[in-house]
């Protein structure tokens, strides 16, 4: 039976992995700046990237219910976020009508 050599895959941290084939440069995640209400009373959060995100706390769909709490809320400003539309190139001036 012949065996198989395989080599390992690289790592995506390495610096020749090619992480945005578009050549954009790599960035820290946004963090959260702030919090506010929309009109139907939902949180949001204010992303660094200038991007928003809705932070529903609606069980047993979303089970957010440090949104809920203020001092929750607080920990989070200055925290990491993930944010959906930095993850999908979109930039703020695609975002406008």
């Amino acid at each position: 039976m012949h065996k198989n050599e395989e080599r390992t895959s690289l790592n995506k941290d390495l610096p020749e992995s090619e992480q945005n084939p578009d050549g954009r440069a790599r960035t820290k995640p946004p963090t959260v700046t702030g919090f506010h209400q929309d009109e139907d009373q939902h949180w949001v959060a204010e992303l660094s990237c200038g991007h928003t995100q809705h932070l529903r706390h609606q069980p047993p769909w979303q089970s957010r219910a440090w949104v809920t709490d203020a001092a929750q809320r607080q920990k989070k400003i200055g925290q990491p976020f993930a944010c959906g539309w930095c993850a999908q190139g979109l930039d703020n001036d695609n975002l406008s009508v």
